[in-house]
This record gives C-alpha cells, sequence and structure tokens, in this order.
C-alpha cells in the first residue's frame, strides 16, 4: 500500500509558470535572475498558503542552475530552512551565522530560508544585521512572514520586499479543477466555488478541504456534501430569505433563521452571509459591476434574476440595516433578538418604501399647491405687534352721533369727552389710554351696539418700533403722575368723566410702594431653594428711582442676585407694576470683620464658672487655682 501524499505536498509548484496568483512576484524574480541583478537579501510577506515558502525554494534551485547547471540536480546540501519559530535565540542566529562562513561545495549560491521570521528575538535580530547587510557573494537569505508589522526597521531596510496577495476565487477554481482532472474526480463547479470562497484565499486549505471531501464522497465531490462537510451556510438559504423579506413573510423567515441557529450557526455567521448576499444584488443591478461577482456562472444568474425582481431601494437600505446589526452584535445582550428584529425591519421595508413620494410627485404637488379642490392653507408666524392680544377696554357709554358716518377722525381727546372709564385702585387710566384698540367687530355697552365706525378709529396705528416705545413711556409718565397728585373730585375743567375714589382711602405713594414690595419680597424669597432664601432674608433693599437697589453683606452674594435676577424682576413687574421698576442694581455694604484669637485657659474657666455656679463653689472648696 503506498503512503498517500496530500494534494497540497503532490501538487506543490516547481518552477515559477506553476505559482498560482501570485503572477507580479514569479515575473519579477525571473527578471532578476535574467539580468544578473539578484538581491542579497528577501522578505516574502503575506497570509498563510499562498506561495511565500514555495517561491523561496523555487528561486534557490533556479539562481544554482542558471549558469548551465541540471535543473534536475538536487541542490539540497545549498539551501538551509530555518524555523525561527522554534529557533530564536542568539545562539541560534550565531551557528547560521558560522555556517554562512563555509561556499557551496555544489552550484554557485547558498540559500538561507528563514520561516517565520518575526518570531526571532531582538537579541536574535540584533544578532542577524551585520551578516544580513554584508553577506559573502554567494550567500542569499529569503524571510518569510505572515506578519510584517513585527518585524525590525532595521531588517525591513536591508531587504527586498515582496509582497504576495491572498489567490482570487477564480484562479484557485482553475487550479482545483486540473487536479481533479488529473486524480479522476468528478466536483462540482458550485463545490469548487465554496471551498475557494471558504479557504479565503489560501490554497493550501483549498487544497485540505478538497481532499476532505474527496474522501468523504468516494472520489465525487457535490454542492450539498460541501455544504455539509465544511458547514457553511448555503447560498440558496440567503435567497429563500431574501425573497421572504422582499414579500413582506417576515414570520417564515424568522423559522428559517431559528433553523439556522438550530444547525450550530450563530448570528454573527448569519448576518456576514446576508451582507454578502445583498452586495452581491446590489453589484448584479449594473452590467459592468457583473463582474465583481465572486460565484459560479449558475449563481450568477440567480443573483442577476433576483436583483431584477428587487428595487435597489430596497437592497441599499437592507444592506444599511444589516451593516448596522453586525456593529451592534457583539456589544448586545441579546444577539438573537438583535437578528429578529433587523428581519422584521427587512420585511416591512418594501411597504415603507412604496409609501415614499416620488420626486415627480413632490415637484407636482409644489406646482400645484390646490389639488383636489382643497387649498393650501399656510400658518403665519405670529407678529410681535399685530398679534399680539389686546386688551378689551369697553366703555361705560357712549353718545352716538345719530348718523354714525361723522366718528371717522375722532381723536382721543374727543373720546374721552364721550367715554366714561373705570378707574383702577389707588390710580387713575389717562387719555392716551383711550388710543388702545377696541377688538372685534360691535361692542356692546348698556345693551347698545358700538358703531364700527368708531371702533376703528381708536384703533392703534404702529408704524415702528420707536413709535410703540414712546407711547409706552407716555402711559407709564402717565400713570407715575395720576399716583403722585390724584385729582381732585367734581374738577369742572377734567375733560373726561371719571370716577375718583374719596380721599381718605388714598394713600402716600411711599406707604403702598414699601408695603406692597416689602410683601412681594417676602412671598419671593419664600418661593426659593434653602441657599437663595437664606441670602434674601439678610439682605436690605430700597426702592430709588425706579430702581430696586439691594446692599450685599457678602462677596459671594453677588453670584447668586445675578443668579436670581430675571425671575425678581420678572416678579416685580407682575405684583408691584405701579412702582415701574426698570433695573435691579446691586451695592456692597460695609463687611464688617471680627478678629479673631484663640481663648487662654483663663477665659475658658471664667465662661465655664458662669455657666455653671457651681463649679466656682467646687474649686473655692478645693482650693483649686490655674497656674
Amino acid at each position: 500500500m503506498d503512503q498517500f501524499i496530500v494534494s497540497a505536498r503532490k501538487y506543490r509548484p516547481t518552477t515559477f509558470d506553476d505559482v498560482v496568483g501570485q503572477r507580479q512576484v514569479a515575473e519579477t524574480l525571473m527578471h532578476e535572475i535574467n539580468n544578473n541583478k539578484l538581491a542579497q537579501a528577501f522578505l516574502f510577506t503575506g497570509p498563510r498558503g499562498v506561495g511565500k515558502t514555495t517561491c523561496a525554494r523555487i528561486l534557490a534551485k533556479v539562481i544554482n542552475a542558471q549558469d548551465g547547471g541540471d535543473p534536475n540536480q538536487d541542490y539540497a546540501f545549498n539551501i538551509f530552512e530555518l524555523d525561527a519559530a522554534s529557533n530564536n535565540s542568539v545562539e541560534d542566529i550565531r551557528h547560521l551565522i558560522d555556517q554562512v562562513r563555509i561556499p557551496p561545495q555544489v552550484g554557485k549560491y547558498k540559500v538561507y530560508i528563514i520561516d517565520e521570521v518575526h518570531m526571532l528575538s531582538t537579541a536574535g535580530f540584533n544578532a542577524f544585521l551585520k551578516t544580513l547587510e554584508e553577506p559573502p557573494s554567494y550567500a542569499i537569505f529569503i524571510l518569510a512572514t505572515t506578519e510584517k508589522h513585527k518585524i525590525l526597521p532595521t531588517i525591513l531596510s536591508r531587504c527586498q520586499v515582496f509582497n504576495f496577495n491572498r489567490i482570487e476565487t477564480k484562479d484557485m477554481v482553475e487550479h482545483l479543477k486540473g487536479i481533479a482532472q488529473k486524480e479522476n474526480i468528478e466536483a462540482s463547479e458550485d463545490a469548487l466555488h465554496l471551498i475557494a470562497r471558504k479557504a479565503d484565499g489560501g490554497l493550501r486549505d483549498a487544497l485540505s478541504m478538497f481532499d476532505q471531501l474527496v474522501s468523504f464522497g468516494g472520489g465525487k465531490i457535490t454542492y450539498e456534501s460541501a455544504v455539509d462537510i465544511l458547514s457553511v451556510l448555503d447560498l440558496d438559504t440567503f435567497f429563500d430569505v431574501s425573497s421572504m423579506l422582499a414579500s413582506s413573510n417576515i414570520s417564515d423567515a424568522l423559522l428559517s433563521y431559528d433553523t439556522i441557529v438550530k444547525k450550530g450557526f450563530d448570528g454573527s455567521t448569519f448576518l456576514g452571509g446576508m451582507a454578502a448576499h445583498f452586495r452581491n444584488l446590489a453589484v448584479s443591478k449594473e452590467t459592468k459591476t457583473q463582474s465583481l461577482l465572486d460565484v459560479s456562472e449558475s449563481f450568477q444568474s440567480k443573483y442577476i434574476e433576483q436583483s431584477n425582481a428587487f428595487s435597489f431601494a430596497f437592497i441599499l437600505n437592507g444592506l444599511n440595516l444589516i451593516s448596522e446589526a453586525e456593529e451592534k452584535y457583539k456589544m448586545s445582550r441579546n444577539p438573537r433578538l438583535l437578528v429578529e428584529l433587523m428581519l422584521m425591519k427587512l420585511g416591512h421595508l418594501n411597504s415603507f418604501i412604496q409609501n415614499i413620494p416620488s420626486l415627480e410627485e413632490v415637484k407636482k404637488k409644489l406646482a400645484n399647491p390646490t389639488e383636489g379642490g382643497k387649498s393650501a392653507s399656510f400658518k403665519r408666524a405670529p407678529s410681535i405687534v399685530e398679534d399680539k392680544p389686546k386688551p378689551n377696554i369697553v366703555p361705560k357709554s357712549i353718545e352716538s352721533n345719530g348718523s354714525g358716518t361723522g366718528e371717522q377722525n375722532i381723536g382721543p381727546e374727543k373720546l374721552a369727552e364721550k367715554t366714561s372709564l373705570p378707574t383702577a385702585k389707588g390710580a387713575e387710566i389717562s387719555a392716551d389710554s383711550a388710543k388702545q384698540e377696541v377688538p372685534g367687530t360691535a361692542a356692546t355697552v348698556n345693551n347698545t351696539a358700538v358703531n364700527d365706525d368708531l371702533v376703528t378709529s381708536t384703533r392703534i396705528k404702529l408704524k415702528g418700533f420707536e413709535q410703540f416705545k414712546q407711547m409706552r413711556t407716555q402711559q407709564q409718565t402717565a400713570v407715575q403722575e395720576d399716583e403722585v397728585s390724584p385729582k381732585l373730585e367734581g374738577n369742572a375743567e377734567s375733560t373726561t368723566s371719571i370716577d375718583i375714589p374719596n380721599r381718605d382711602e388714598i394713600l402716600t405713594p411711599s406707604s403702598i410702594s414699601n408695603k406692597n414690595i416689602d410683601e412681594a419680597w417676602v412671598e419671593f424669597y419664600q418661593s426659593q431653594t434653602t441657599r437663595v432664601l437664606t441670602c434674601l432674608k439678610s439682605l436690605k433693599y430700597e426702592y430709588l428711582g425706579n430702581q430696586l437697589i439691594i446692599t450685599l453683606n457678602a462677596s459671594h452674594q453677588e453670584s447668586i442676585i445675578d443668579e436670581i435676577r430675571p425671575t425678581l424682576m420678572q416678579m416685580l413687574k407682575n405684583q408691584v407694576p405701579h412702582l415701574a421698576i426698570q433695573s435691579i442694581v446691586s451695592v456692597m455694604g460695609e463687611i464688617e470683620v471680627q478678629e479673631r484669637r484663640p481663648y487662654t485657659d483663663k477665659e475658658k474657666l471664667e465662661y465655664l464658672i458662669k455657666k455653671h455656679p457651681g463649679l466656682g463653689e467646687a474649686l473655692e472648696s478645693l482650693h483649686l487655682r490655674l497656674p
């Protein structure tokens, strides 16, 4: 019985022409050999199983046979392979350097292949630097590694670096087809594509899976057996789930995912497969991008067919939802619920997209604002002057001229003669207040309808904010003058008929102000926090010239006053509007600084004797004195 040799060793390339998927590396090395420009140190870097060690052995064989040597001769004595993963000490490197001093007995070059060179220790790298920089003319070093970032920069600067790429799926499939023909194995192309995708660019992994499937199928490889043996999700599964989601069949999609989980696949594998499936659907939408499909021809036709059945909006938004679920999967406490929620969103995605109006519909609605007999209504932002609610001032009695047509240009004085306005307690309403607008179309006073022309004539015609401020200032000045000097009863020169209270009911302005502001002050600080209450309770204040002056006792109180100043100002305007307080000013008062010193023992004893008289008698009876 002959010994079985795995395909990875049996079909290892022996020439650069046999190397799969590394054309740029092979051509570069052949040009250097033919032009006699061969470097003395190389670094081969790339993923596992892409041909780094194979190319190093081919290079060592070719350079020894280039000067008329026999290409079939065994140059094993000139090729030294060192596994740096197990020989990474300084002593191993020193032993290698001692071997370098001996010239080759057969051939022209001695080639030293150091595999997994990134495993060398820092001391080993440093011991190797000088020899690597100035080796003998017959010595060539080939370093191979999968982790280039772990190599010291001083080593990289002394080597020619060749980057080996991952082997493309189509190249790997062609190589597997050739091996299947040589071995008389019947292999499905879909199964070979599945092996190539599972290998993720590594031909050695692909050959290992190929041997496994051959042993399972007895010389025959089918797509179904590949799916079972390699433990991968079938592409048909993603086609079925996508069709369910596109038709909003969420229940069947959830059951399919449950079956996938029961087979032993986790949610991350399912999400990765769904992301790859929707990506393939997206690139299948355009003829130019269909070449990006990394699947067999049979599956290419399926992708093109399904992508034509789906809208690009569904594919793009679905890919976005899947990507978000992939990002959150590792951090989620309930990963299965996250995947199921993603499936539910995908199931409702088509119905959501259909309800979004198209661009043409939006343009049509903008061009025709009135559609179907319904006029488009727009709400105008309220204006500060025009839309502000106006007070409803209703006169007690209005003398009508009978015709109702001669009152268009009536002034405030004429209106004051014909109206009798009520007065507030402690203050009178001046004639200027009659300029305020009377809202509504008609006002009824004493069961009599007010003429519309009279109402229109009393409406305020504000042309600007300055005029509005001027009118407000005049009203406030008139109110303050009326408070300081109230009009006498029965004044014959008055143009308005105003009810004036009895003289006994009129209080002096100072008494009204102090009383009202004190009550408002106490009511205000009682509603505040403990910190503000303690501060305001100890402060003094006075009303002077439309200003409230607060005297502070400490510097930290100023920040408290600044904090409550807007609220306090609003309270004063609401509670004591007749004072017309315009600002709140805080001034720093005199701060009393008490000098502190430690108490003496005598002072402490005197305090205790004063507090407890019996203590003094006890001291006298015991004849105790302080020293």
